[in-house]
């Protein structure tokens, strides 16, 4: 698994909304860029630009972690992670937490999964990782000096912020109109992608 931040992030949130608002899920893009960019539940925090959540997507798709769903009035993003790795609900969610939230305790993540699925005890969230680690899907990181508790991380690639590369030189316009561009003939795409499955 190497999955860059961005795809993690755009993941985690899509697992995320999926559970903790079920009435506005499938994501938007907008939708999906504010909960990559929100300042509560992540670590670290983030301002990533639509262009840069849109290739994450694109990537994600090819995983086959993601798809475009279908709707009537925009283009939204469901995840199919959980049938792709084969993952149940505890594993799920506990996976979210990790990738929005980096390497936690088990306190800490039985307290944050709480919203995403109910936990009824510590041992059920020891359980849950234990599973995943026998998947290689996430590690037990060692006691550091000053730490009273075991960490837990995922293992899908590696956390942290990631930024859109930096234009170089003087053609700022230049490359803003290039992103653009780039921006437009992506979302062709994803609605002649999103026009043939309702055709189909």
């Amino acid at each position: 698994m190497d999955a860059d931040p961005v795809e993690l992030r755009v993941l985690g949130c899509l697992i995320e909304k999926q559970r903790t608002t079920p009435d506005q899920y499938p994501l938007s893009l907008n939708a999906l860029r504010l909960a990559c960019n929100q300042s509560t539940n992540r670590d670290p925090v983030v301002d990533y630009e639509e262009p840069t959540i849109r290739s994450a997507l694109d990537r994600l798709g090819r995983r086959g972690w993601t798809r475009l769903a279908s709707a009537s009035r925009a283009v939204k993003y469901r995840h199919l992670f959980d049938d792709a790795l084969g993952v149940d609900d505890e594993e799920i969610s506990l996976l979210a937490v990790l990738m929005l939230r980096g390497p936690q305790t088990l306190g800490e993540l039985k307290a944050r999964a709480e919203r995403l699925h109910a936990f009824g005890s510590l041992e059920e969230v020891s359980s849950a990782l234990d599973r995943l680690i026998g998947r290689e899907l996430a590690e037990r990181q060692e006691r550091r000096p000053g730490q009273k508790e075991e960490r837990y991380a995922q293992l899908l690639g590696e956390t942290g912020a990631q930024e859109a590369p930096a234009p170089t030189g003087g053609g700022s316009r230049v490359d803003g109109l290039e992103s653009r561009v780039e921006a437009l003939e992506t979302q062709v795409a994803e609605l002649r992608e999103l026009l043939e499955s309702l055709t189909s």
